[in-house]
């Protein structure tokens, strides 16, 4: 599979999903890619895609925006086996680590992308296509400096929005408190199109599992905040 776009020096955008990072790809996680991209990965290309197709069924479509290494992906797929989850994220280890964890479980509701997520909500997805969103424990990027290279911002929102079908939601979750008081402000941001499912932030729901991220945040003080929005 090929990266694109991802070094190229000429190829510049105002928003991006991700940075990218150095990480040891281990002998198993090459090969769970090598043996498996062919049945879950989705290679990037510029045209929209049908996912129906993809997953050769119609049940809802879940996108997941920077699965980390993949462990609660595949238990969120485990859980909801009636949805299908598209997953993307541009670390090389994550990739392969999620592409082992659906072989060894079997999975069959989850497909994998290694790209920027931004370009495939843009160029791959079709407007209402999507029944949900979840974005977990985005980088905070918690120096003031960099606050805005935050993905969770009301340019990014409006380029989700047209992709989720009515009544589609929007699920994110942080362990940085400032970051979830923006996401907060950043949804409330779309009154006309989005309604908050609590009066600011959300239980968690059952189907979430406690990341690393979160169990790290828990063991040095940190809160962890949900918040679930519908769209209207």
């Amino acid at each position: 599979m090929t990266e694109q776009n991802q070094s190229n020096p000429e190829h510049h955008r105002s928003i991006k999903s991700f940075v990218l990072r150095q990480g040891h790809m281990t002998a198993a996680q090459q090969k769970a890619i090598d043996d498996n991209w062919k049945r879950v990965g989705v290679d990037y290309i510029n045209q929209f895609i049908n996912l129906n197709q993809i997953f050769e069924r119609e049940n809802p479509k879940i996108l997941e925006i920077g699965f980390g290494m993949g462990t609660a992906t595949a238990q969120i797929a485990q859980k909801l086996p009636e949805k299908d989850f598209l997953a993307i994220d541009v670390h090389g280890p994550g990739v392969g680590n999620l592409c082992k964890l659906i072989s060894e479980q079997q999975l069959t509701n989850i497909r994998v992308m290694r790209h920027d997520a931004v370009e495939v909500v843009e160029n791959m997805l079709s407007d209402n296509s999507l029944d949900g969103i979840h974005i977990f424990f985005p980088d905070p990027w918690h120096k003031k400096r960099h606050n805005k290279r935050r993905l969770i911002q009301i340019p990014f929102i409006e380029k989700l929005l047209p992709k989720l079908k009515q009544g589609g939601y929007i699920h994110l979750a942080t362990d940085w408190e400032e970051y979830a008081v923006q996401m907060l402000e950043v949804l409330s941001s779309f009154p006309k199109q989005l309604a908050n499912t609590a009066t600011d932030y959300a239980p968690t729901p059952n189907y979430r599992p406690e990341t690393k991220f979160e169990a790290r945040g828990k063991r040095l003080g940190h809160g962890v905040w949900d918040l679930v929005f519908i769209k209207k």
